[in-house]
């Protein structure tokens, strides 16, 4: 592959991560103090968006596996249709209503078609991978490429919404009166507006965050259309048959390095997930970090984007089964910056949650070829099984994460979180301590226990590779 043709596909998955980004370290304290709408409601919003992400990645690798062969190839289509769509409803999901009984409803659908669609696009956008070349090495420096332009779209995005979005969370109320008390009386001033204005300064930036991000879509979208050519099943054999693909999600969740492979960064992702969704409202909430929080953000996500070319030096030195222990390295540091909030250390975590964040990226798509190479390998008369690999993978993290970030919100709910006050209870304060320190260091490490039992060593993917090139 040449380096264009993997920088143009690296490209066109980065708006995805650019909109995930800013979802990710935004959307529950926008759901929050811009909406008022309760966390019990947000919880809602954050977990049914995510399940229905999840429920529309086996759909769309079903109907992606019976596609059949355009002149522009079997998955760029998909890609193609549903980015519209995705831009319109990714605007909406951070558009204020002029209403306020149904806001809960408004942003329940707007995120459930955001989730679905997105999904529509990362099906076939990561299964490309195995469309670009039958060369491992090829494949892996294309997923190494990918992983650093999804991380530098992460940090875009979480940048750019973050910069324009500061003035709405910066209270001047909060930093010239000392805290209030910290039961969560009714003392506690509101630092924002009422939230029936829509047209308030607070609505109005989130708003144009979302445009700007929707047109960095078409962007990325025209690049990849581009740039990448995608090829007709080079692994198949003229003799070989599509699996059924009932028959073939069956034998995808019965095989034994790919259920270890998933099992084990579920855990992972969901404890990144509850990592990027909690951190902002502890840095404005419980830790006096308020006006760092957007450069806190910046930081992790620099930290992630610079170290992506180590973990894939790392990883193609030692294994990708060593490179894997890099992600508890942010443990520690968080469990200290949630024990002695400083902002010293605030920025030394975020160094290293950057570097945890980039290895939880990396290696799951750097894994799962390997596990088709091996699947493909022990079935080598099946074709059109790698959809369903990543449709299932990407709906099994999905769920996870959903179900994850629910509770975190049904928590803060639980414990009187109340928006736009200075200081939440102390209640609040130790829910959001232990949702980011102990509850996604359990979780990592719960992770890694079941990966130290993956199966495919760096010998046995010389071996499949030998194989599968003899089948060929």
């Amino acid at each position: 592959l040449s380096i264009c043709s993997k920088l143009c596909y690296a490209i066109g998955g980065a708006p995805n991560q650019v909109a995930g980004s800013a979802a990710a370290f935004f959307l529950q304290i926008y759901l929050l103090d811009i909406a008022h709408i309760t966390p019990f409601h947000a919880s809602l919003v954050l977990f049914i968006g995510k399940a229905s992400g999840a429920v529309t990645d086996p759909i769309a690798g079903f109907f992606i596996s019976k596609s059949r062969w355009t002149r522009i190839g079997r998955l760029m289509p998909w890609m193609l249709a549903c980015t519209p769509f995705t831009v319109v409803s990714y605007f909406f999901m951070w558009y204020l209503p002029p209403f306020v009984s149904g806001r809960a409803a408004w942003y329940v659908t707007f995120n459930c078609l955001f989730q679905a669609l997105t999904t529509l696009f990362q099906v076939p956008y990561s299964a490309l991978t195995m469309f670009l070349s039958t060369d491992q090495k090829d494949r892996d420096s294309a997923t190494a490429y990918r992983m650093t332009m999804e991380v530098l779209g992460t940090l875009i995005g979480a940048a750019l919404q973050g910069q324009i979005v500061a003035s709405a969370h910066v209270s001047h109320h909060c930093s010239v009166n000392p805290p209030v008390n910290t039961t969560g009386s009714g003392h506690d001033t509101p630092s924002i507006p009422d939230p029936s204005d829509f047209l308030s300064h607070q609505a109005k930036v989130y708003m144009i965050a979302a445009g700007v991000i929707g047109g960095v879509y078409i962007l990325g979208i025209v690049i990849l259309f581009l740039g990448v050519k995608e090829k007709d099943d080079p692994y198949a054999l003229s003799s070989d048959r599509a699996i059924p693909f009932c028959k073939g999600l069956g034998l995808t969740v019965k095989h034994g390095p790919y259920v270890k492979l998933t099992a084990s960064f579920l855990l992972i992702s969901t404890a990144v997930q509850l990592e990027q969704s909690n951190f902002v409202l502890f840095c404005t909430q419980a830790s006096g970090l308020r006006n760092h929080f957007q450069y806190l953000v910046i930081t992790i996500l620099v930290s992630a984007a610079v170290s992506v070319p180590f973990w894939q030096k790392i990883l193609q030195r030692f294994g990708k089964k060593c490179a894997a222990c890099g992600i508890s390295w942010m443990i520690p540091f968080a469990v200290m910056l949630v024990t002695i909030p400083n902002l010293i250390l605030a920025y030394l975590v975020a160094f290293v949650s950057g570097l945890s964040i980039a290895a939880s990226l990396l290696l799951p798509w750097s894994m799962l070829p390997d596990v088709v190479d091996n699947f493909r390998l022990q079935n080598p008369h099946g074709k059109g099984q790698e959809t369903i690999f990543y449709s299932s993978y990407v709906f099994f993290t999905k769920i996870s994460a959903g179900i994850g970030l629910g509770i975190s919100a049904a928590g803060l709910e639980f414990t009187g979180y109340k928006p736009g006050i200075c200081r939440q209870s102390d209640d609040v304060i130790l829910t959001l301590k232990i949702l980011i320190g102990a509850v996604p260091g359990i979780l990592i490490f719960m992770g890694l226990f079941i990966l130290f039992f993956y199966p495919i060593t760096e010998q046995s993917r010389k071996e499949t590779k030998l194989a599968l090139e003899e089948l060929r």
